[in-house]
């Protein structure tokens, strides 16, 4: 059970992330004194989607080979279309996800980003949510669909969109800090 400030926590991004999505989550967890880093299939740096438009980019810390789970204690995963659009179809990227998941750590997914849970066949039986429009999704992947800000089942926490971001982080940093939740098979 670390405490947020001892934490290691990864965020999985790619070009297209919703800006807020991965931007809020970034910063309030290292504020709390978590270490934080953005791992991608990309090198250098990847932009976000604000609005309507290209926003931001931040600098990516690891490639996906870099990665060791046993190193983290959460992975993060912005929504916005884009995003986990892209990184749903890339091996790579969906077996880090089961690999979290299964290591039973603290997994994180706002907007469409559950998209790449449903993706690594980990939501059957779980209760989840996430943006309106994937919530079939979801439900037909064996999901427990709710609308509510913020759901969790086992460490893994899912949220609906932007608007939830305070929820969000405020139950990743809790559940980080209850430490390893065994979960039962997806």
């Amino acid at each position: 059970m670390p405490a947020i400030e001892n934490a290691r926590i990864l965020i999985l991004a790619t070009n297209g992330f919703e800006q807020s999505e991965l931007m809020k989550p970034l910063k309030d967890l290292r504020t709390k004194g978590a270490t934080v880093k953005v791992a991608s299939p990309e090198t250098g740096e990847i932009k976000g989607w604000d609005g309507g438009d290209w926003g931001e980019s931040v600098p990516v810390d690891l490639s996906l080979d870099e990665v060791a789970v046993d190193e983290w204690d959460a992975l993060v995963l912005p929504g916005g279309q884009i995003n986990p659009d892209l990184l749903r179809v890339n091996e790579k990227a969906v077996k880090m996800v089961r690999a979290f998941v299964e290591a039973e750590k603290v997994v994180a997914a706002v907007c469409h980003a559950p998209w790449l849970l449903i993706e690594a066949d980990v939501v059957r039986g779980r209760e989840m949510t996430g943006y309106k429009s994937i919530r079939t999704d979801l439900e037909n992947a064996g999901a427990q669909v709710v609308d509510r800000e913020v759901a969790v089942s086992n460490g893994i926490v899912t949220s609906r969109n932007p608007g939830d971001l305070d929820a969000f982080v405020g139950k990743i940093v809790e559940e980080v800090e209850e430490g390893r939740h065994q979960r039962p098979a997806a």
